[in-house]
């Protein structure tokens, strides 16, 4: 029986795809699209992460070095698969052309949630942020009226186009960048500096408790590979994916280590709990620590509108997933239609917002983040899995992709084992999480996909049968 080759797999949706999303995304708008949705982590994480640290709270900044390293092996094979598979939809294409369409259709539904519910999160996790700025200027606001107003605002942006994406974007990045520079600077010159405490905390504690601390802070990088989901939009993308998601990892875990340990250098004590309740605005205590109220203020300020940007990136990506899905005939036809004078997907951008409306009307989003982070894990778990698979069956479905990661395969089984230790500290919540997912997932496949989808031979099925049959 002859074998499709991989660019007939990657055809099924790619090629349709790059005719009708212009690629207008370069180097440098990949890397802002991935930072600006990596970078609101460092707002909220640190504080918590403290917390699960105890005494020994001044390490937090070692925890955001091994997540980061349990996040490279993902972050290395999706550039790999990006350089072979440049299509929008990301993860989703990756595991519909390398498992199938019911695997695909599992995964796309489940990361199109994921991404939605972490955005919506962060159109309300600024209010810990927006309420100092309110007190400080005596302003009444309905945290709900805003969130809704940011809501609809980001989504006009995305139906405008990527270019607008990125134009807000940009300014944005650059500003939160600049405000977390000089705080970091300012920590240096404040009274009771001490920047031996974040490195004894780090090595006095245990192993366990590192590790706990450590897959907390993992959500902060799961944005890394989001900028995938546009594939379709980028130009030359089988260098500029994956080189923009290597560097945008490689600034965010600088920065995130950096914030994280002078931060615990220049406040002493176990200020990360007040009352009891562990702060949710660690940014705008160290800027107001080491420079002053009003810069505090000013750093409230950026971080909301870094949560923003966030959500804005949000709706991109996961908007992305309901049309590469629609490409493949796995949802309604209207989720393939592009807007002829903006060039962007609108139906998915629209049922997209309506859904994130709803999670924050609706929907305890702490808790829901929590099960999304789970189903991410794994995600990226199956996201190594596809690399070893193809590179397995290369002679017979023709993968030969312009970047191939280094330390094959060890890299990939790093990944893999670190993600299950990862989802054991996450618990059962993880579990929960997936199983609605595959349960979302095999409704619609049964419902509607199966009847249209094309079916070929994948290569997960290539390497299954050759490992059963030895005539192959």
């Amino acid at each position: 029986m002859a074998i499709s080759k991989l660019d007939s797999l990657v055809g099924k949706g790619a090629e349709t795809i790059k005719k009708t999303l212009k690629r207008s995304v370069g180097l440098s708008g990949v890397v802002i699209i991935s930072l600006s949705a990596m970078l609101p982590g460092i707002f909220v994480t640190p504080t918590f992460a403290a917390d699960i640290m105890g005494n020994e709270g001044a390490g937090i900044w070692l925890a955001f070095i091994v997540a980061a390293a349990v996040v490279l092996p993902a972050a290395i094979s999706k550039a790999e698969l990006s350089s072979g598979m440049p299509s929008s939809g990301g993860s989703y294409v990756y595991l519909e052309r390398v498992y199938g369409p019911l695997i695909g259709t599992i995964s796309g539904l489940g990361l199109w949630a994921s991404f939605l519910l972490k955005s919506g999160f962060a159109l309300i996790g600024f209010s810990a942020y927006f309420v100092v700025v309110t007190e400080y200027f005596a302003i009444e606001m309905e945290m709900m009226v805003l969130s809704m107003s940011a809501l609809v605002l980001i989504t006009i942006v995305n139906l405008l186009g990527v270019k607008k994406v990125k134009a807000i974007q940009t300014p944005v990045l650059l500003v939160t960048l600049l405000m977390l520079f000089i705080t970091c600077i300012a920590a240096f010159f404040v009274d009771g500096f001490d920047g031996s405490r974040p490195a004894k905390a780090a090595f006095d504690t245990d192993l366990w408790t590192l590790a706990e601390a450590s897959a907390f802070v993992f959500v902060a990088y799961a944005g890394v590979t989001k900028v995938a989901a546009i594939g379709g939009e980028v130009k030359n993308p089988e260098k500029n994916l994956p080189a923009g998601m290597l560097l945008s990892l490689l600034i965010a875990t600088i920065l995130y280590a950096s914030v994280a340990y002078l931060m615990m250098a220049a406040i002493p004590g176990t200020w990360w709990e007040d009352g009891g309740e562990i702060v949710e605005n660690p940014i705008f205590v160290f800027a107001e620590k080491v420079a002053g109220t009003e810069f505090g203020i000013f750093a409230a300020v950026i971080s909301v509108l870094a949560m923003i940007s966030m959500a804005l990136a949000g709706i991109l990506a996961s908007s992305r997933f309901l049309f590469a899905m629609g490409q493949d005939k796995l949802l309604p036809p209207a989720l393939e239609e592009v807007n002829e004078k903006y060039g962007t997907p609108h139906w998915p951008i629209i049922v997209t917002s309506l859904a994130m409306g709803l999670a924050i009307f609706f929907v305890p989003l702490k808790d829901v983040v929590k099960l999304a982070s789970g189903f991410k894990i794994m995600i990226f778990i199956m996201i190594n899995t596809c690399v070893i698979i193809l590179r397995q069956t290369s002679d017979r479905h023709g993968w030969n992709p312009t970047y191939k990661g280094a330390l094959y395969p060890a890299m990939q089984m790093w990944g893999i084992l670190a993600g299950l230790f990862l989802i054991y500290f996450i618990g059962e919540k993880a579990f929960v999480g997936a199983t609605a997912a595959i349960g979302a997932g095999l409704v619609t496949y049964i419902l509607y996909g199966k009847m249209y989808a094309k079916h070929e031979r994948t290569p997960f099925q290539t390497l299954r049968r050759s490992l059963t049959n030895k005539s192959e």
